[in-house]
């Protein structure tokens, strides 16, 4: 993978554990030659990621949406900063930039991203390896959610497999380096008029 898309917090959170996983996967990037894709930021997580990277030599590049760009504090380290209209063209240009998508952990817009992203590949609009790193048990309540939507019929198990989870970043991406995006199903369903 040349690219991939970072979604994560605008926030450290409470816990040094999260600013260190994003510095992991910082150094990971770097050391490997990936391109990250993100959201702009310079504080946060995100900051704290693309810093690692830029340290390192990296490359990264930044979508931010115009509304945010004083907000969120645009990260004046980034030399390709593509500056958008709206939070949904952020998500549709970031996309075509990448090879896969890895959450860290965040808030609300980070989530959204994320059931975006698996949504597509629920649809089949992209094959893409979609990662979370759920790193000191952050999303353990989230993937409950997920096993429970699967137990009341509301996802199928296919789907839910979509998301790879990891605790580590060798661990994570070795499984995104692997992954094979299922082939489509040719069921044809009736329409009823």
């Amino acid at each position: 993978m040349n690219k991939i898309v970072v979604f994560c917090g605008s926030s450290l959170g409470f816990n040094p554990i999260y600013k260190e996983a994003a510095i992991a996967l910082g150094n990971y990037f770097a050391q490997n030659k990936i391109g990250l894709v993100y959201g702009g930021g310079k504080i946060g997580m995100m900051g704290v990621l693309a810093s690692t990277i830029l340290a390192q030599k990296g490359e990264v590049i930044g979508v931010i949406p115009k509304l945010l760009e004083k907000e969120e504090v645009l990260h004046t380290g980034v030399e390709e900063m593509i500056v958008c209209k709206t939070m949904s063209e952020r998500k549709v240009i970031m996309s075509k930039l990448v090879e896969g998508y890895i959450t860290l952990p965040g808030g609300f817009g980070t989530l959204d991203e994320l059931f975006e992203a698996l949504t597509l590949a629920q649809l089949h609009i992209e094959q893409k390896p979609i990662g979370l790193l759920n790193i000191n048990g952050f999303f353990d309540a989230i993937l409950l959610q997920l096993d429970k939507m699967v137990e009341e019929g509301y996802v199928k198990q296919d789907n839910r497999n979509l998301l790879i989870v990891e605790t580590s970043v060798p661990e994570l991406m070795k499984k995104m380096h692997q992954y094979t995006a299922p082939k489509k199903s040719h069921v044809i369903q009736k329409v009823v008029s």
